[in-house]
């Protein structure tokens, strides 16, 4: 019996035996002479690996890397979209600007009211809005990944509410500035994911557990958060709750800096973990029988994305859905049989800096936090994701 590979998946297929790629016949002459293969030696004909994974070979040196098309062509897709938005963002307001005079002023060449206005007003927030958008994107879709479900996500299974919970501590019990609300929001996401991690182990960690032990901490800590708001002053309570909300009303080139720095370190860790993401959703024995070292990867894993929500949350406050969406939303456009992990970043900053322009124009001039906007989107998302995964459990 030969195999041939199948040319919708790529897989090697059993074949009757037959006439094969050597010639017409088992005894009948061929290109290569009768019962020989292109090497001239007797034996079955070696598939050609460029045809079992289909896609774009690209090559950066030493380096060699085989994209699918579709994926590919998807980012490119979310790129440009996400450059329409921001064109969108910047040129729209009180003071409107063409297109063309924003990438005017973007390049250096506006005049004097459009830079100011472009470059001093606009262009910070939105900058902030694609830093955090593509964190929680990529944060959740290596959660996502790792729980091997939709619901895998930071901000339902309770990392994004001890993150808030951290911040809370700061702002309400401690009076602590900017930079400490910041470093209580990741000292918080990351001790919450450090006990549902070590409470949902057991020979290793299944996703079902984290995503159960997750909600359990993450309504844990929702009691707590509302009884430190209950518990503080108005004004306080007000500044706090504002937060909550999570916004990016005010949000600048302070914000931008350290969030960019903590993301530019961990996005190539999470690549060069990748590799091992996608074999570990075969399954953990699959896994190690490839050579994987799945604890050790998964452990590594599960601090680069708690450290990106947590960032994420430490610049804006708490957002919720992106991390859900963008990662089922990338990968149905991609048709990706996986996660995709740029495409989710990407498609995480686009929703949000959508969400953001219209939290600012739907209303105008009130403008309200861009986490009223997640919700109420996030939440049509979730009861057709939900209404999803039940009717292809009763097929």
């Amino acid at each position: 019996m030969n195999h041939a590979p199948d040319t919708r998946s790529g897989a090697l297929l059993p074949q009757p035996a037959g006439p094969g790629p050597a010639g017409p016949g088992k005894d009948g002459p061929g290109k290569d002479g009768p019962g020989r293969n292109g090497s001239g030696k007797d034996g079955p004909v070696p598939p050609d690996p460029a045809r079992l994974v289909p896609g774009l070979r690209i090559r950066f040196g030493p380096v060699r890397l085989r994209v699918a098309r579709r994926p590919l062509a998807a980012g490119c897709g979310l790129a440009v979209a996400l450059l329409a938005v921001a064109v969108a963002t910047l040129g729209t307001g009180d003071f409107q600007v063409s297109p063309a005079d924003v990438l005017k002023a973007l390049a250096g060449q506006g005049t004097p009211a459009t830079d100011y206005v472009v470059n001093s007003l606009r262009l910070p927030r939105l900058a902030v809005g694609v830093i955090v958008g593509a964190a929680l994107g990529l944060s959740g879709a290596v959660f996502q990944s790792l729980a091997r479900n939709p619901l895998g996500s930071p901000d339902l299974i309770g990392f994004e509410t001890g993150a808030a919970t951290g911040a809370l501590l700061q702002i309400l019990v401690f009076g602590g500035g900017p930079f400490a609300v910041a470093l209580g929001a990741v000292g918080g996401g990351f001790a919450t994911a450090l006990t549902v991690y070590l409470l949902a182990y057991r020979r290793g960690v299944q996703g079902y557990r984290l995503i159960v032990v997750g909600i359990a901490a993450g309504a844990l800590l929702s009691s707590v958060n509302a009884y430190l708001m209950v518990e503080a002053s108005i004004d306080e309570a007000q500044a706090a709750a504002v937060w909550l909300t999570g916004s990016l009303n005010g949000r600048g080139w302070d914000q931008f800096g350290p969030a960019a720095l903590a993301i530019g370190l961990l996005l190539p860790a999470v690549l060069l973990l990748g590799r091992h993401l996608r074999l570990m959703e075969a399954g953990d024995d699959a896994a190690k029988a490839l050579g994987v070292p799945v604890e050790r990867s998964r452990a590594l894993l599960v601090v680069c994305a708690v450290l990106l929500s947590a960032v994420a949350t430490a610049s804006a406050g708490p957002i919720s859905f992106v991390a859900l969406a963008a990662p089922q939303l990338a990968r149905r456009l991609g048709r990706a049989a996986g996660v995709s992990l740029l495409p989710s970043a990407l498609m995480g900053a686009l929703l949000l800096c959508l969400s953001d322009l219209a939290a600012q124009r739907v209303v105008a001039p009130i403008q309200l936090p861009v986490g009223i906007m997640t919700a109420a989107i996030g939440g049509l998302y979730l009861v057709w994701l939900l209404l999803h995964e039940w009717r292809s459990g009763r097929r």
